[in-house]
């Protein structure tokens, strides 16, 4: 079974990219990795879509970001590190036509990559987002600067360093303003369909022009944030096997906010 599923309305000129594993919360292996990539470079040269409405399978999340079991071997120097999720994004595949999260369930970790370079963000009333890392034992480095980008500094800074403590409603997702459109259970992929139709309906040369000037307003910053982030990880991460004790050890209680 493919790990992403895409589906493409020629008529409307909207393709639905679903990520496709229920079962581990819609976390991301190293196939999936991958395919979200071909996907995005599918789309490049597909004219006929002209807008695209990401979301992900099942009720139960969005995405939890990078799968525990996905090991990523790592280079020894803290000035080498190898990421996969850098790559699962439309943005850093060279994609510019716009991109419509549709959230339910939970987003956490390493579904910030994929957020942070959506457009905009539709959510119906089962959404929480939460980021793991200072949890277990790691720095949130590249989530953080994507979120700061969509959040008040504070509400991002208490996000990332509250850990598995506290997760963000759906609702103050959308007074805070991470959320654009915020609907009924189980009403966000309608929602966000109906978005990216009418958007795909305008001429695409001016649609994808907006889209990397939007891009580019803040993109100088993001460079040199993330040019930071790999020796940042590398100074502060535990190690993997300190990082498994905790994770394992992990208690379910949070508070909903």
């Amino acid at each position: 079974m493919t790990t992403v599923r895409l589906a493409a309305d020629k008529d409307t000129g909207v393709a639905v990219v679903t990520l496709n594993r229920p079962e581990r919360l819609n976390a991301v292996d190293a196939d999936m990795a991958r395919e979200l990539a071909g996907v995005w470079r599918e789309l490049r040269y597909d004219d006929s879509v002209r807008a695209v409405v990401l979301t992900g399978a099942g009720e139960r999340a969005f995405c939890t970001g990078i799968d525990r079991d996905f090991v990523v071997p790592q280079p020894s120097s803290p000035y080498m590190q190898d990421d996969p999720l850098l790559t699962i994004g439309p943005k850093a595949n060279g994609l510019w036509k716009p991109v419509v999260a549709a959230v339910a369930g939970m987003a956490c970790g390493g579904a910030f990559y994929l957020l942070g370079e959506s457009e905009f963000v539709v959510a119906d009333g089962t959404a929480a987002f939460f980021d793991p890392h200072t949890t277990y034992g790691m720095v949130s480095a590249y989530e953080s600067v994507l979120m700061a980008e969509r959040m008040p500094y504070g509400e991002v800074a208490r996000m990332m360093l509250m850990g598995t403590a506290e997760r963000i409603s759906a609702q103050r997702a959308h007074t805070i303003g991470l959320v654009s459109e915020l609907t009924a259970p189980g009403a966000a992929l309608d929602a966000a369909v109906r978005c990216a139709t009418v958007v795909a309906g305008y001429p695409a040369q001016g649609v994808q022009g907006t889209v990397r000037a939007l891009w580019a307003a803040k993109e100088a910053a993001r460079a040199q944030a993330f040019a930071q982030a790999p020796h940042l990880i590398a100074l502060g991460n535990l190690p993997a096997e300190r990082q498994a004790e905790l994770f394992a050890g992990r208690r379910r209680e949070y508070r909903l906010r």
